[in-house]
């Protein structure tokens, strides 16, 4: 079974996000959307025909988004098969979050690392 096929996205906390975003737009060209970011799309190499994205966040340092973990960052890794993916690493004694989300973006679990690092893994939805 293939887990990470790609990077899904990196979100960040921010103790003045409105600054912080617009110091992204102003002086990096990031396309800052109100959500909070903005998401690269890409080609998938082996099917160009398949589009691919890679989303790009700023959070509110307040924010429990991130929660268990206390970094203030975290990472998305992009999954074929979810499921399979926390089942897997649930067996294998990795502290798996029961809670999945699911929406017209895909489905999102989560799972902490050894260092306490909050991971988002995401499979998107078939259309993408």
């Amino acid at each position: 079974m293939r887990r990470v096929t790609g990077l899904g996205g990196v979100s960040f906390k921010a103790r003045d996000k409105a600054r912080l975003l617009e110091w992204y737009r102003d002086r990096l060209g990031i396309d800052v959307q109100s959500w909070g970011g903005t998401t690269f799309e890409w080609r998938e190499k082996q099917d160009p025909a398949r589009a691919g994205s890679t989303v790009w966040s700023v959070f509110d340092a307040k924010s429990t988004y991130f929660h268990p973990s206390q970094a203030p960052f975290m990472i998305n890794y992009r999954v074929d098969n979810l499921d399979e993916v926390l089942a897997a690493l649930k067996a294998e004694g990795v502290e798996v979050d029961p809670r999945i989300e699911e929406s017209e973006f895909g489905r999102f679990g989560w799972v902490m690392d050894p260092e306490g690092h909050r991971i988002e893994l995401w499979q998107p939805p078939k259309d993408r």
